[in-house]
C-alpha cells in the first residue's frame, strides 16, 4: 500500500476514493472537489519549495492519507447526506399524501356523500395515523442527522422503517382503494384517479430512498 500511495498522482488518488465511497451524487461531488482541492493546494506548496510537479503531487497524497484510512470519515458524512434527504422528502411527502387524500374525502361531493363499507373509517383512520407517525419520525431523524447523531444508526432506521411499513401501508391503502370502488366509480372520478396515482408516485420515491439508505449506510462498515 505504501508503494501504491507513494506512486499515486492527486487525480488518481482522488478517483479511486470517488470508486470507495457511496452516497447522493451531490455531496459526494462537493466532497471530492473538495479533497482534490486541498490536495492541488498542498502539491503546489510542495512545488513552490523546489520539488517537481510529480514529487510534490505524490508527497500531498502521502500525507493526505491512506484511502481506508481517510474513506470510513467520508462514508460517514455521505451516510448522514442520505439520511437527512430521505428524511426531509418523508417530512414533506408524508403530510402531503394524508393531507391530499383528507381533502377528497372531505371536500369532493362524490367521494363525501357515498355509501362506504362499514371498516372503511377504521381503516382511514389507521392509514392516518401511521402517516402522521412516519412524519414526525422522519422530522426528528432529521433533527438527529442535523446535530451529527449516530448518522449511520439514524439512516438505516430510517430505511427499515419505511420498508417494513411499505406492505402494510399496501394492503391498508389497497383496502381503501377497492372500499372506494364500491361507492366511486374512480374512472369516472378525476381527482380519486390522480390522487391515487400520485400517491404510488410518491410511495416508489419514498421506497427508493430507503432502500438507498440501507445500502449507504452499509458502506459505513465495509469501508471502517
Amino acid at each position: 500500500m505504501e508503494t501504491l500511495i507513494a506512486a499515486e498522482t492527486v487525480e488518481g488518488y482522488v478517483a479511486r476514493l470517488g470508486r470507495t465511497l457511496h452516497g447522493p451524487g451531490r455531496l459526494k461531488r462537493d466532497m471530492l472537489a473538495e479533497a482534490r482541492d486541498g490536495l492541488l493546494d498542498a502539491a503546489e506548496a510542495y512545488q513552490a519549495d523546489g520539488l517537481d510537479r510529480a514529487s510534490a503531487e505524490r508527497l500531498a497524497v502521502e500525507e493526505f492519507g491512506p484511502i481506508e484510512v481517510i474513506a470510513p470519515g467520508y462514508q460517514e458524512e455521505l451516510t448522514a447526506g442520505q439520511g437527512r434527504r430521505t428524511a426531509a422528502i418523508l417530512f414533506i411527502t408524508v403530510p402531503f399524501t394524508a393531507l391530499m387524500w383528507s381533502l377528497i374525502w372531505h371536500v369532493f361531493p362524490a367521494a363525501e356523500t357515498a355509501a362506504k363499507p362499514g371498516w372503511f373509517g377504521g381503516v382511514a383512520v389507521t392509514v392516518d395515523y401511521l402517516q402522521l407517525t412516519t412524519g414526525l419520525l422522519s422530522g426528528l431523524v432529521l433533527y438527529g442527522l442535523r446535530r451529527g447523531r449516530r448518522p449511520r444508526v439514524l439512516t438505516r432506521s430510517l430505511g427499515l422503517l419505511v420498508i417494513g411499513q411499505m406492505p402494510v401501508m399496501a394492503v391498508l391503502c389497497g383496502g381503501l382503494v377497492w372500499g372506494s370502488q364500491h361507492a366511486v366509480n374512480m374512472a369516472a372520478y378525476p381527482p380519486g384517479t390522480a390522487a391515487t396515482l400520485l400517491s404510488v408516485v410518491l410511495w416508489g420515491w419514498q421506497l427508493w430512498c430507503a432502500a438507498r439508505c440501507l445500502s449507504v449506510s452499509s458502506k459505513v462498515r465495509a469501508t471502517g
